[in-house]
């Protein structure tokens, strides 16, 4: 019935959260249902009814030929047949989570929602939430009885920003529901935008594990990389050249280390971390992997700083460029970002540093973090270039290019590329120093 509802355009899917996530979701959507997309912040909202797209997953003109009806009304729920949350759930300063979020967008959508209604959660959280605390939440709000005048499911996202491979169609939706009419139900919308197609979880518990299961093993296989890293920068051996050589062989992971960030990877693991100490099992290696990964800002900075002082370079008089301020290669968002991290802890020790990135924001980041963000072009008196991530306008640089960003001095020119970006052996023929994780 509902399903038909929702084909027939008699009642809506809305989608609450118009992100990263939720976005792409509703202009998937778009194709087969009549879609309303919520979203609390007007400014963005304006900016979709635009044409507009800033988080540039869906794209600009994908937005606007969407059909899709943008609101920051909350009444505009009240028509949904089925509605899917998709709000950030963050950590507080202690790592612990922060289901605020997610605690308010149900009490928002109960408030809202009308008799025979599915809610499907799509916010990463532990085992248990989407059961215990939201529906809950939902059936107060609403006044109506869960499991028989409301539904509840679970499908955790799977988007992976700025990848132009693996999209939303292609890549496999874990969906799960409360009983199974609404499993059913939620798996068949689903199967409407997903080529890849749908894997039926057994239970909403178990979706909800199964994502923060596959963030914390990428988690723990790049901490694993990043002790790699930290123990070959004593012994001067080259991880890049190790990575290499070990990727020849068919069952190797291709991890490398690098700054982990972002509201994924960074954050899913305290999660799991959070909830299994509640239940007395304390967490040994996911916890390992995060306070090695969390610490990698530190250790890098400590780096610039060690490398300066070996050239011989005047840290507190140096013009430190720090290149790439967002969480990841060629995305736009900054949140969680640890190269930001890495900015604060040289700030701290007291270096002159410019921020440099072509594809943030930079009214959004000076907002959020106080930084100003300087053009590539303006920069022409580096004593050290520090390539934090590996955006492609940077891996374009050619050797010719970057020592027009440096003083012009005789003296060899100190470049810190942490992804290793930068054929090494190459710059060093060209009198470059080069440090890599």
């Amino acid at each position: 019935m509902i399903f038909d509802e929702l084909t027939e355009r008699k009642r809506a899917l809305v989608v609450v959260g118009l992100g990263y996530v939720g976005l792409p979701l509703a202009v998937a959507f778009a194709k087969h249902f009549r879609v309303i997309g919520f979203d609390l912040n007007a400014e963005k909202i304006a900016a979709y009814k635009a044409g507009i797209d800033p988080t540039q997953e869906a794209g600009d003109e994908a937005v606007r030929c969407s059909g899709v009806e943008f609101t920051s009304d909350a009444a505009a729920l009240q028509e949904a047949a089925f509605i899917i949350v998709a709000v950030p759930t963050p950590v507080n300063g202690d790592k612990t989570p922060d289901l605020e979020p997610i605690r308010s967008a149900s009490a928002l959508v109960g408030a809202n929602m009308k008799k025979d209604t599915v809610v499907v959660f799509e916010s990463t959280v532990y085992p248990g939430v989407t059961e215990d605390v939201c529906g809950p939440i939902l059936a107060e709000k609403s006044g109506l009885q869960l499991g028989s005048e409301f539904f509840i499911g679970y499908s955790p996202e799977r988007i992976n920003p700025a990848d132009p491979v693996h999209r939303l169609k292609n890549i496999v939706k874990i969906v799960s529901g409360m009983d199974e009419a609404t499993l059913e139900l939620v798996a068949n919308v689903y199967s409407l935008i997903i080529e890849a197609g749908v894997h039926r979880a057994g239970s909403i518990k178990v979706a909800e594990a199964a994502k923060v299961a596959e963030n914390s093993q990428r988690d723990i296989n790049i901490a694993f990389m990043n002790e790699l890293a930290m123990a070959f920068n004593r012994m001067g051996i080259s991880t890049h050249e190790v990575v290499e050589a070990m990727n020849t062989k068919w069952n190797a992971l291709g991890f490398r280390p690098g700054l982990v960030g972002g509201h994924c990877i960074g954050v899913d693991p305290y999660y799991f971390i959070y909830e299994a100490e509640k239940l007395g099992y304390h967490s040994q290696l996911i916890a390992a992997g995060r306070r090695i990964n969390d610490g990698m800002s530190e250790f890098v900075a400590r780096s610039v700083v060690r490398e300066m002082i070996v050239e011989g370079i005047d840290v507190s008089r140096a013009n430190v460029v720090l290149c790439g301020m967002t969480f990841k290669e060629d995305c736009i968002d900054t949140r969680n970002s640890r190269a930001v991290d890495v900015y604060n802890e040289l700030a701290e020790m007291g270096l002159k540093l410019t921020a440099v990135d072509p594809v943030a924001d930079r009214e959004i980041f000076a907002k959020e973090y106080g930084i100003e963000l300087t053009s590539l072009d303006e920069v022409k008196d580096a004593d050290c270039l520090v390539f934090l991530v590996a955006h492609q306008q940077f891996r374009n640089l050619s050797a010719e290019q970057l020592k027009q960003l440096y003083k012009k001095t005789d003296g060899r020119k100190l470049l810190i590329d942490v992804k290793s970006m930068f054929d090494s052996s190459s710059l060093a023929q060209q009198d470059f120093r080069v440090w890599s994780l």
